[in-house]
């Protein structure tokens, strides 16, 4: 159950300071191999912009856990407490419904470039493992929702209303 609750406070944060590091030194010895040496390294490139999407994907998980996705909230905070806790209540199951849709449409898709064998230009991998970053960006972001829900309706319960904005 630690290892679980770890990784339910951390996973995200160290995964992108993890992807940072590796894509700052790559970039770095990429530049100082062209400038000193005249060599280039024919993946980096590649590479640093495929992590940068799941960097993307993983980071959109850590705003929906942080609340700092952008939101016009001004409709929103004319409601009662009340009415601005059903408009949350919403507006999260709207949005899982979504992530939840997109997680399994990239799925499909990553499972068909699998399939066909479509293969990255410089490092030769299968473009599936790009296109795979949606799916697990959207589903990182589904189980965030998911508990949010779970917060939201545990507030009910109690009857504390507040919602943050």
């Amino acid at each position: 159950m630690k290892i679980l609750k770890w990784l339910d406070k951390n996973f995200e944060t160290y995964f992108l300071i993890t992807t940072l590091v590796v894509m700052v030194f790559i970039v770095t010895l990429q530049v100082v191999l062209r400038s000193f040496f005249k060599y280039s390294l024919t993946w980096a490139e590649e590479f640093t912009r495929y992590v940068m999407l799941y960097q993307i994907w993983v980071g959109a998980s850590i705003a929906v856990k942080e609340d700092a996705h952008l939101r016009i909230t001004s409709f929103r905070d004319s409601l009662s407490q009340k009415g601005q806790a059903i408009v949350e209540l919403i507006v999260i199951v709207l949005w899982t419904v979504f992530a939840v849709f997109l997680a399994i449409k990239s799925g499909q898709l990553v499972n068909i470039l699998f399939t066909r064998g479509q293969l990255s230009a410089a490092m030769r991998l299968p473009m599936g493992y790009a296109y795979a970053s949606v799916t697990v960006g959207c589903a990182l972001m589904a189980i965030r929702l998911i508990q949010k829900l779970y917060k939201l309706v545990r507030k009910f319960e109690n009857k504390e209303l507040e919602i943050k904005n």
